[in-house]
C-alpha cells in the first residue's frame, strides 16, 4: 500500500492546473481556469479549476475533486494507480507501506535502460557516424541522451542481468510478445531518442533504425505513461525558454529538435510521428507562448500545417507558418550553418489565418463560378470557427483573396432582447440589515455559506446565534459546512460558483439579520396558525417573536428564540 503521508505529500506537491491541463485545455477566467467538460458534452465552459483551492467543478454535470480524482475519472484508474501515474508524470517517489506497483516498477526499467541505451551508443560506430553525418554535436547527444539498441537478445540479457522483471518491461513497451509467447525488443539496430514527459520523466523511446528497416522511425507503442497525442518531444528542456521568451517553435521530427537547440533555438519542439492534435493543444497552451509551425515544403509538410493552422487559429491561438524550400528541414540548414537564414524565417511567419485562406482559396479555380462558390463556402466555415474580433478583421482579406464583396460575408443577426437579471453583490450599504425579499434568496443564502466555507473565524462567531432551521433546503448544506466536510460534492459546487460572492464581515452580519428577520416572520405565522400548540405556549412564543426577536434584529443585533 502507499503511505497516506506519502499521497499527501504528492498533492501538496503538484498543482491541479498543470495536472488537468494535461489532459484538456484550460483558459484563464479571474482566479480560476475554466474549460468544456470532458466528461460530457457542451459548447459552454461549465468545468472551473480553483488553483487556490486545489479542486475542479463542473457546474454542468456535477463532477468535481482534486488532481487524483481527475486522473482516476479521466484515464478511468482505481485511487493508486491514478497516484501512481501522478508521481510517475511529476517524478515524485512514492513510498510504500509493503511490496510494489505496477507503475514504480515501470519507471524503473525505464530509467535503467535509458542509461545502457546511452551507453551503448560509444559501441556503435554506425551510429555514431549518422549523427556526425547529420551534424549532431557530442553536447548534443548528452544533452538530449541520444543513445543505441542492437540486437533483441541483448536487450533481453540487460533486464535479466539487472534484475529488472520483463512482464514490466512489456508494459513499459521495451519489449513485445509474439504470437508463439516468446518476448523480443521492439526497437532493434536503431539510434534512440528518449522521450520525456513535459516535468521530464522518461516515458518511452523513439527509434531511427540502422539498417534497411522499411519503418525509419518509430516509437514505444501507448502504454500506462506513454501517449504520443499529449506529448512533445523536448519540451521538457525547452519549457523554460519558451515561458521566457513567450515562443514555441514546432518541428516535425527529434533531429529538427536537436539541431534547433543546438544552433541556439533552445524553445524547439516536435511531434512525435503523428500531426499536431487538439491533445496537444494544453501543453502549448502553458504560459500563452506564439506558435511557430516549422515543417517541411512538401505537400505532407503544407497539409500538415494547414490542418495545424486552422485547429490553432480556431482555438485562439497567435503565431503562423514558415515552410522550408527545395526539400530542406531546420537540421539541414543548421548542419549547413545557415543560421541566419533560419532566425529570419522565424521572425516572418505567415500568419496563421491568412495562411489558411490562401491555401484554401488555391485549392480552386477561382475563375470557374461553381469553384469560387465552393471556395467561398469553405472560407466562411473557417472563419465562423474564429473570434468575432478575429472574423472581422480577416473578412476584407477573405473578400480581397477570393474577388468578392465583403458583405457576402456578414452575417444577419437578430438582436436578442435585454434581459434584466437581478443579481446580489458585495456593495455597501449602509442599512443595518438587508430586505431579503429584493434580493434572490438563494444566492442570499448561498453567500453566507460560501462565506462560512472561505473564512472559518467568521463561522465561529456567527456559529452559536445561529439555528440550521434558518437556512431551509440548505439546512444539510450548512451542517456539512459545521462538520468541515469540505470535500463534499456540494462544498465543492459552491465553493467554485464565481457566481455567488464571498461577504466581509459587515455584509454577512446584514444578509444573516435579513435571512433571520424573514425566518422568524415565517415562524410567528406557523406559530399562530397551529391548532395542535397549548395556547400559553403559542401566546409565549408569539410575544417573544413580535416584541423581543423581530425588534431587536431590526436594531441590528443577533438574538435567539
Amino acid at each position: 500500500m502507499i503511505e497516506r503521508e506519502s499521497i499527501e505529500t504528492l498533492k501538496n506537491s503538484i498543482d491541479i492546473v498543470d495536472v488537468i491541463g494535461n489532459y484538456i485545455e484550460l483558459k484563464k477566467m479571474g482566479a480560476n481556469y475554466k474549460a468544456n467538460c470532458p466528461f460530457h458534452g457542451e459548447k459552454t465552459p461549465s468545468f472551473v479549476v480553483s488553483p487556490t483551492k486545489q479542486i475542479y467543478h463542473c457546474f454542468g454535470c456535477g463532477v468535481g475533486g482534486d488532481a487524483i480524482k481527475f486522473v482516476m475519472d479521466y484515464e478511468k484508474l482505481s485511487y493508486p494507480e491514478a497516484v501512481e501515474k501522478l508521481a510517475s508524470s511529476f517524478n515524485f517517489t512514492l513510498h510504500y507501506t509493503k511490496g510494489n506497483n505496477n507503475y514504480s516498477d515501470i519507471k524503473r526499467v525505464l530509467e535503467t535502460i535509458v542509461v545502457w541505451y546511452s551507453k551503448n551508443l560509444e559501441y556503435s560506430t554506425q551510429a555514431k557516424e549518422y549523427l556526425i553525418s547529420r551534424g549532431v554535436s557530442q553536447n548534443s547527444i548528452e544533452k538530449f541522451s541520444i543513445g543505441y539498441v542492437g540486437s533483441s537478445q541483448s536487450v533481453i540479457q540487460f533486464l535479466n542481468s539487472s534484475h529488472l522483471p520483463l512482464p514490466k518491461a512489456v508494459e513499459a513497451g521495451i519489449l513485445a510478445q509474439d504470437d508463439r509467447g516468446s518476448l523480443y525488443a521492439r526497437l532493434v539496430d536503431r539510434v534512440i531518442f528518449p522521450i520525456y514527459s513535459s516535468s521530464g520523466a522518461i516515458v518511452g523511446f523513439g527509434g531511427r533504425t540502422m539498417s534497411n528497416h522499411p519503418a525509419k522511425y518509430i516509437n514505444s507503442p501507448q502504454t500506462k505513461l506513454f501517449n504520443k497525442s499529449r506529448l512533445l518531444y523536448g519540451y521538457h528542456l525547452a519549457k523554460e525558454t519558451i515561458f521566457k521568451k513567450q515562443e514555441l517553435i514546432v518541428c516535425e521530427g527529434y533531429l529538427d529538435v536537436i539541431m534547433l537547440h543546438q544552433a541556439g533555438f533552445n524553445n524547439a519542439v516536435a511531434t512525435l510521428g503523428t500531426a499536431l492534435t487538439p491533445e496537444h493543444l494544453p501543453l502549448l497552451r502553458k504560459g500563452e507562448p506564439k506558435i511557430i509551425l516549422a515543417y517541411d515544403g512538401d505537400n505532407a509538410g503544407v497539409n500538415a500545417a494547414l490542418k495545424a493552422s486552422k485547429m490553432l487559429s480556431s482555438a485562439g491561438f497567435d503565431g503562423g507558418v514558415v515552410l522550408f524550400p527545395d526539400g530542406l528541414d531546420p537540421a539541414d540548414m543548421v548542419a549547413k550553418d545557415d543560421i541566419d537564414s533560419l532566425a529570419q524565417m522565424f521572425r516572418e511567419p505567415k500568419s496563421f489565418v491568412p495562411f489558411v485562406l490562401e491555401k484554401i482559396a488555391s485549392s480552386y479555380d477561382l475563375n470557374n463560378p461553381k469553384d469560387k462558390e465552393r471556395a467561398f463556402e469553405e472560407i466562411t466555415k473557417f472563419l465562423s470557427t474564429l473570434s468575432e474580433i478575429m472574423k472581422e478583421f480577416y473578412i476584407p482579406i477573405a473578400s480581397t483573396i477570393l474577388g468578392v464583396s465583403s458583405v457576402l460575408f456578414k452575417d444577419k443577426k437578430t438582436e436578442l432582447p435585454y434581459r434584466n437579471k437581478k443579481r446580489y453583490t458585495n456593495s455597501k450599504n449602509s442599512m443595518k440589515h438587508i430586505d431579503i425579499s429584493q434580493v434572490n434568496e438563494d444566492i442570499a443564502y448561498l453567500s453566507v455559506l460560501k462565506t462560512f466555507i472561505e473564512n472559518r473565524i467568521l463561522l465561529e462567531k456567527m456559529i452559536d446565534k445561529l439555528d440550521s432551521e434558518i437556512f431551509g433546503r440548505y439546512k444539510a448544506l450548512y451542517e456539512t459546512i459545521l462538520d468541515n466536510k469540505l470535500n463534499d460534492a456540494n462544498i465543492i459546487r459552491l465553493s467554485l460558483d464565481d457566481n455567488i460572492k464571498v461577504l466581509n464581515e459587515q455584509e454577512l452580519k446584514e444578509i444573516l439579520i435579513g435571512i433571520l428577520i424573514k425566518y422568524y416572520t415565517r415562524k410567528l405565522k406557523q406559530i399562530v396558525s397551529d391548532s395542535n400548540m397549548a395556547y400559553n405556549e403559542k401566546s409565549f412564543l408569539a410575544r417573544k417573536i413580535r416584541m423581543d426577536i423581530i425588534p431587536m434584529l431590526q436594531k441590528g443585533k443577533f438574538v435567539k428564540l
